[in-house]
């Protein structure tokens, strides 16, 4: 979602604001902007407010701010991703309030009092903004946003935190912002309801940062603080301090500085056209990763040592008080915990289900204290899967567990129990490597709760084992197909529709596969399970309809192959990805890539990795912006 960089010091901060952007572009942005309290010449008088904002790149911002020759001491920046707008400049952040009766242009740079960035939304915004229109305050954006500039402007009474913490007060919905005053020139307030926002404290402790999260500030510092709900934060060069959602200053014990190395290296394109290509390419080594020092199936597993070192409840005494699971989840995370169910039935023997988070916490559902609440996510920061997690706290649901990439996030925090996937930075928006981990985290959960409740034998176990540590090597060998759907994309780019089909535990991987299409190449793609055919999904199937089948060697082959024959009666093409020894062999209207070998259980793994490629080679035949399609973002922070 939105990016936010904020930063006081006693040196030009503007490469540093702008730089943070640039970090944060992985998030997804249709606009972007800094503002900054504007110097002399000699740089040392200040000139009050001054912002440059674009509808295009951090790069072409960067350009922008060199030749308007915008520096400062003190400033914010942001990327934002439309919510309330249209992307347009006068929608873009930062937002200036030039106080009542005032009615300036979208982008002259008339005396402005107030500057603000803003992540999230603001439910009551029409009732302040008629309020605010009311006392002469004049909007010039379509945004949200714009409302609490206004509002703290209006309540401003020569202190900025105090006018700060009063707005935030009266505001409904989810936020973090950063806010400056003309008149306060070396001061930045931040808050955070709702979306995150964290602190970086200067080496020398002459500057203090915001920022979305600490890879913004990557090279700049590695001392973070991560704020809370409710946290109001002032920074003044050479001080900082935070007041807590009670109203009470709070001691540094109490917002503890970790150090967070979060590389900026890794976000390096090297070799590869694109980020969503080295990502793929990156999965045998992020799968290595995760599994890194795997010695055995301990429940022990997930009590929740994340990158900061925090240590969560023994997962053996969890493990032994649940009876069922429930899974929480959003877009490619679902599609993960919907492959964990088939894993968590038929090998640890507990009901489970998974349930889309934005759905889950807005139905009446049926509590019980003996279930074992997952919750998934790439960046732990999601939004919805974060607001179901406490809606299942909130009805007595105690036992939580979260599979995370990042192990500072807020998810990993709030739940009892963790389990870090090392996937590394994805800075593509379409989620690849982050899929492939976690599945390889759920994996394990599943023989870890199959362990605490008498369901895997040693010799298992060890199977297990070897099967997982192999899988980089397998997936080095699935990478090796890539001339062979490349073949296949050829053909895919010239459609506008196809058609997904897998059965079993491969039916999620057929529903991401679809997703990954759709996302990148702009391509209408449906999964279903290929017995539903009948019901329904025949009646689009003809020769211009592509239907790709996921085709394990499993006890539901045969199945598959009936159906595979209902699309060939109808004219359909088909895309088969099978296993050896599956007896489907190529031939008219009919294409076989050949899989390096069966899997088993793990089979989802390797056979989400062709489709990956396939929607990768796709979009880049029809000459989309394959790591940031259109309309989406990477960390989905706001509901």
């Amino acid at each position: 979602m939105c990016g936010i960089v904020a930063a006081v010091s006693h040196r030009d901060i503007v490469p540093v604001l702008v730089q943070g952007l640039q970090r944060l572009e992985y998030r997804g942005y249709d606009s972007c902007g800094v503002a900054v309290q504007a110097l002399d010449a000699q740089g040392v008088h200040s000139l009050g407010l001054r912002r440059t904002r674009s509808t295009a790149r951090v790069a072409e911002l960067m350009a922008q701010v060199a030749q308007d020759h915008v520096t400062g001491h003190t400033g914010i920046a942001h990327t934002r991703w439309a919510t309330h707008g249209e992307p347009a400049v006068r929608n873009a952040h930062p937002h200036f309030s030039h106080g009542p009766g005032v009615a300036p242009a979208a982008d002259t740079d008339q005396p402005a009092r107030v500057a603000l960035v803003h992540n999230g939304i603001i439910e009551n915004y029409e009732a302040l903004r008629a309020e605010l229109q009311a006392r002469g305050y004049v909007f010039s954006s379509q945004t949200d946003t714009e409302v609490i500039a206004h509002l703290v402007d209006s309540l401003y009474g020569g202190d900025l935190f105090e006018a700060v913490q009063a707005a935030t007060a009266r505001l409904h919905g989810a936020f973090a912002i950063a806010v400056m005053h003309k008149d306060e020139p070396s001061r930045v307030v931040g808050a955070r309801a709702g979306s995150p926002l964290i602190l970086g404290v200067g080496q020398d402790g002459g500057e203090h940062f915001l920022a979305s999260d600490a890879m913004a500030l990557a090279g700049v510092t590695d001392q973070i603080v991560y704020l809370e709900e409710g946290d109001i934060v002032d920074l003044q060069p050479g001080r900082y301090w935070i007041m807590g959602k009670g109203g009470a200053r709070l001691t540094a014990g109490q917002r503890p500085v970790r150090t967070v190395r979060a590389h900026s290296g890794a976000a390096e394109l090297g070799p590869y056209r694109h980020y969503m290509q080295k990502e793929i390419f990156e999965q045998p080594r992020a799968i290595a990763d995760t599994l890194e020092g795997l010695q055995s199936i301990v429940p022990e597993l997930f009590d929740g040592v994340g990158a900061d070192g925090k240590a969560g409840t023994a997962a053996w005494r969890v493990f032994k008080e649940i009876d069922r699971v429930l899974i929480l989840a959003c877009g490619t995370s679902y599609y993960s915990g919907c492959t964990a169910k088939y894993w968590i039935e038929s090998l640890a023997g507990l009901p489970c289900n998974v349930e889309v988070a934005s759905e889950y916490r807005y139905r009446t559902s049926v509590p019980d204290p003996r279930t074992l609440v997952v919750t998934i996510s790439q960046s732990g920061e999601t939004a919805d899967t974060l607001a179901a997690l406490r809606h299942a706290q909130s009805l007595g649901m105690a036992h939580t567990l979260t599979i995370c990439n990042v192990g500072t996030s807020a998810m990993v925090r709030e739940c009892e129990l963790a389990y870090i996937t090392r996937a590394g930075v994805e800075i593509g928006v379409a989620s690849t490597k982050a899929f492939t981990t976690q599945l390889a985290g759920l994996f394990l959960l599943t023989l870890a709760l199959a362990q605490s409740k008498g369901r895997l034998p040693e010799d298992k176990e060890q199977q297990y084992l070897a099967a997982m540590r192999h899988l980089p090597v397998a997936l080095q060998s699935v990478l090796a197909l890539e001339p062979q759907i490349i073949n296949w994309s050829e053909d895919f780019a010239k459609r506008e529709n196809a058609l997904f089909l897998g059965r079993g535990i491969h039916y999620p991987i057929a529903l991401e596969g679809a997703l990954k299409l759709k996302e990148i190449s702009y391509i209408h793609a449906e999964a279903y399970p290929a017995g539903e055919l009948k019901h329904g999904p025949l009646a689009l199937v003809d020769s211009a309809m592509p239907v790709v089948t996921v085709a394990p060697n499993d006890e539901l082959l045969e199945k598959l192959k009936s159906n595979m024959q209902e699309v060939r009666a109808r004219g359909g093409v088909l895309y088969v990805l099978a296993d050896a020894k599956t007896n489907i062999d190529s031939s008219e209207g009919v294409h076989v890539i050949r899989m390096p070998e069966n899997y088993g259980a793990l089979s989802p793994i390797l056979h989400v990795v062709p489709l990956q490629l396939l929607a990768y080679h796709t979009a880049c035949a029809r000459g989309t912006d394959v790591d940031k399609p259109r309309n989406l973002a990477k960390s989905v922070t706001v509901e």
